[in-house]
């Protein structure tokens, strides 16, 4: 959360070429406001959601921005590992000002960086599990990582793997 999943993937998608679909949009498309989701049907409904809009994006193919607790389904960690997964992190310090008054269900105590760090930890090992390469969002401007990401994929690409995305 507060990475810049879905601003870093919309440029690197126009970059490539590519689709771009963002998970926890799809799921607003879909279904309504995430935080309605949670107080109305709880987490695990959102996260049965959230399974199907993940495993659309992936098959449909491009570049695709997963909600940060997307990877706690086991499903979703196997379906990952056939796809490159690029891993956003962000420190502590700066992401205080990016998610707040946020809209985070997830984030709603008294304290949301607190959660945040919480939650980070809680998920930190399955994040680098299904990784391929991390950039940190924490510095510089948004067109650095951006370019960075785009000159990965690039060095990585091989003709089959031009065809699976």
């Amino acid at each position: 959360m507060g990475a810049g999943k879905t601003s870093i993937g919309k440029r690197v998608a126009r970059a490539l070429g590519r689709g771009f679909v963002d998970t926890d949009k799809a799921i607003v498309r879909e279904h309504g406001p995430i935080p309605e989701l949670f107080e109305r049907d709880g987490e695990a409904r959102f996260r049965e959601l959230e399974r199907v809009a993940v495993s659309e994006a992936l098959r449909d193919g491009g570049v695709v921005a997963l909600g940060g607790g997307a990877v706690l389904d086991p499903a979703t960690r196997a379906d990952l590992a056939a796809h490159r997964v690029i891993l956003l992190t962000v420190s502590p310090q700066i992401v205080a000002g990016r998610i707040h008054g946020g809209d985070r269900p997830l984030l709603t105590d008294a304290d949301p960086v607190a959660r945040w760090k919480r939650i980070y930890a809680q998920r930190r090992d399955l994040y680098e599990q299904c990784a391929d390469v991390a950039f940190d969002t924490s510095t510089g401007p948004l067109s650095a990582v951006v370019d960075e990401v785009v000159d990965w994929v690039r060095r990585s690409e091989t003709p089959e793997a031009q065809e699976q995305t």
